[in-house]
């Protein structure tokens, strides 16, 4: 596939400076891209990038001055760049159709446009709408339904009830559906609690491979429209994420946790159960989350510190051996100084 730079333009809404009728055939990185290649910078910390770059056409930030070099100016270099990545690799999930291979149980509603491969199975009562794509392995349990345009890689299952909006992609080895852990006198008897109520996925969610959504003890566990949740992520039951939130890896948030809107968590963050997290909270990396947080506050550590407070700690903790040294340092100079007073003291009359 081969655009001209005014195409590419009109494409992400930008302006060109230079050449607009020059032809662009791939995009690569900055350092990499060659005279047909499109190449994008957003970072200041890049701008040297355009005085040695090959590219036949750079997306860049109004303003930017790169003489003779073709330039896209757009509002999010980025943004930008991600759209055209989709122009140019577009997924292909191959025809439309239901493989022979697919095993649909009696009282299943699929639809003829969507997409189901050998060896993924759709139990009696599920729905699966136009434009679903269905991988191999994928299990739909009874009663649930995938909504259109939704796709679930190989080995992803859905549990029986769930509900799967539109536009949903779900990345191998996600489970949603499975019971919340839910126990009667823990740690003894360990008797289980019947979780039944369901999982909701609104439109354009996106899970990354192996994380797990449990049903709700009763109710349900909601994730709302256009999240974003990495790989290995665990989200409990009773959990509601609110729409535009975005959640990286190896994160777990226990049960009945209601995360708000716009909210962004690092990597590796715990979240205890049955506290609440407010609107656009950002939360950094391994931070521990022991109580609610108001809405608006960014910071992290363990326990949570608004930003300026925690980036304090972290800086502290690398001076803890000198800390250390010096108040070994003080105590025995404090004790050097007890014993010449002790010793005066019993030379008084």
């Amino acid at each position: 596939m081969k655009k001209s730079i005014a195409e590419i333009a009109a494409l992400v809404g930008g302006a060109v400076a230079g050449d607009g009728q020059k032809l662009i055939g791939d995009i690569r990185p900055i350092e990499e891209a060659d005279a047909d290649d499109l190449t994008f910078v957003s970072n200041p910390k890049y701008f040297k990038w355009l005085k040695t770059t090959l590219a036949g056409a750079i997306l860049v930030p109004p303003g930017t001055v790169a003489p003779d070099k073709n330039l896209i100016a757009v509002a999010d270099p980025y943004a930008a760049f991600g759209k055209l990545l989709a122009v140019f690799y577009p997924v292909d999930h191959g025809p439309a159709g239901i493989s022979p291979d697919a095993y649909i149980e009696e009282g299943a509603s699929v639809s003829p446009e969507a997409t189901v491969m050998p060896r993924a199975f759709i139990s009696r009562g599920a729905r699966v709408d136009k434009g679903a794509v269905l991988y191999p392995g994928v299990f739909i349990g009874r009663d649930a339904s995938v909504g259109e345009d939704s796709v679930l890689y190989a080995n992803v299952s859905v549990y029986a009830r769930s509900v799967i909006g539109r536009r949903v992609i779900l990345h191998s080895g996600v489970v949603i559906g499975g019971d919340g852990f839910g126990f009667s006198a823990p740690g003894s008897q360990n008797k289980k609690i019947p979780q039944v109520g369901i999982v909701q996925i609104d439109d354009d969610v996106e899970l990354g491979a192996n994380t797990t959504v449990d049903r709700a003890t009763l109710g349900k566990t909601w994730i709302g429209r256009n999240v974003k949740i990495d790989n290995l992520v665990q989200i409990a039951h009773n959990v509601v994420i609110g729409e535009n939130s975005a959640i990286a890896a190896q994160t777990g948030i226990s049960g009945s946790t209601k995360i708000g809107k716009s909210v962004i968590i690092g990597g590796q963050v715990g979240i205890v159960g049955h506290i609440t997290i407010g609107d656009s909270v950002m939360i950094g990396a391994s931070s521990g989350i022991h109580k609610s947080i108001p809405a608006g506050m960014v910071g992290g550590g363990t326990p949570f510190l608004p930003f300026r407070d925690w980036l304090k700690v972290e800086v502290s903790k690398a001076k803890l051996p000198e800390i250390r040294a010096k108040m070994e340092k003080l105590l025995r100079r404090v004790e050097e100084l007890e014993a010449v007073i002790h010793k005066n003291r019993e030379g008084e009359p």
